[in-house]
């Protein structure tokens, strides 16, 4: 500060150059002082002004995670949902709709591999075929099962999880169209669609009983899921086309699936493929044995298959023969008559 010298000056002293000096250090490290002082000030309240402002956004921003977290509890959350899907859960969805093996006498008592060996299945049979279109749908046929052959080769639990994959299709296909038709003419369709549809679903418990055993892997699946799209179009096409052709197309299918299947069990008797026990599905559907192993599991689809052929024949022969309806030769059962739908 300057008061030293200031007070000289008025008392009419002329101050020396040394008090001087010395009055113009101490103002300057006072001046020098306040300014650091305040500076310090400045940053302390810059900081806790920052402090705070973080402070802030940070509970902002854990007040909004709750709040989607709520909100998600709500729509989504894992115990107030699935409560209240249980709860008005309709009570004919509690009940358990195991698929119906395709043969009514499946159920009747556990079936053995003598039993299964029983079935007569006609493992050479075929239809000749008599017109053009029927030539085609064998052709096309046995030319889809070379490829097959050459990629696939002795690989039978593969090549079975592709012969299902694209065998499951036709019977939804022609369950569907069927369908769609019936209502549209609103009239009665002659008893198929049941029978497609069952059909569909029996090829579907083969395709989950390979997946079992087989283990596809990932390029496998790839393959397959891609053939079976192709196939669902040109099948859906045909039918929608040609329904007799398509059912013979199935016919000669299921015989070529007939044909797989005994040298499936062929490869098995030959100790080439491993005769492993019967999964749970496979043996819940069939009603087989406890002891079943994969031979009579195999023989079991075989029986399906052989069964699929001739339905299929049939159902072809019986459009061109302009008898659909299965209600004119359906037997009666203690004399009741049968119901149209």
């Amino acid at each position: 500060m300057l008061t030293p010298v200031v007070s000289l000056i008025r008392q009419g002293t002329r101050p020396t150059s040394t008090a001087l000096l010395h009055g113009l250090g101490s103002g300057m490290q006072a001046r020098a002082f306040g300014i650091k002082t305040t500076l310090k000030v400045q940053e302390h309240l810059t900081k806790l002004v920052r402090q705070d402002r973080e402070k802030k956004n940070k509970d902002e921003k854990a007040d909004k995670k709750a709040s989607n977290s709520n909100e998600e509890m709500q729509i989504t959350g894992p115990e107030p949902f699935k409560d209240t899907i249980l709860q008005n859960m309709p009570s004919e969805l509690r009940i358990p709709r195991f698929p119906a093996p395709m043969r009514e006498d499946t159920m009747d008592h556990k079936w053995s591999t003598p039993d299964l060996e029983a079935i007569e299945v006609g493992a050479t049979k075929h239809r000749i075929p008599d017109l053009i279109s029927d030539k085609l749908a064998l052709w096309a046929v046995r030319s889809a099962r070379k490829p097959t052959d050459i990629f696939f080769r002795n690989k039978y639990l593969h090549r079975s999880v592709m012969l299902e994959v694209v065998a499951a299709v036709p019977g939804m296909v022609g369950g569907l169209i069927r369908h769609i038709k019936s209502l549209q003419g609103m009239r009665y369709d002659g008893g198929w669609i049941g029978h497609l549809l069952h059909e569909a679903e029996n090829e579907r418990m083969h395709l989950m009983t390979w997946m079992e055993i087989g283990k596809p892997v990932f390029w496998e699946r790839a393959l397959i899921a891609t053939v079976q799209t192709g196939f669902f179009a040109v099948f859906s096409l045909l039918y929608m086309i040609s329904p007799r052709t398509a059912h013979r197309v199935v016919g000669y299918l299921e015989e070529e699936a007939v044909t797989s299947y005994t040298h499936f069990i062929a490869e098995i008797d030959a100790g080439r493929i491993e005769n492993v026990k019967a999964p749970e599905i496979a043996m819940a559907y069939w009603n087989l044995d406890p002891k079943a192993t994969l031979r009579d599991v195999v023989l079991a689809v075989r029986a399906d298959e052989a069964l699929h052929r001739d339905t299929n024949h049939h159902f072809s022969d019986r459009i061109r023969a302009h008898r659909e309806s299965l209600f004119e030769d359906m037997e009666t059962v203690d004399d009741k008559p049968h119901i149209k739908y």
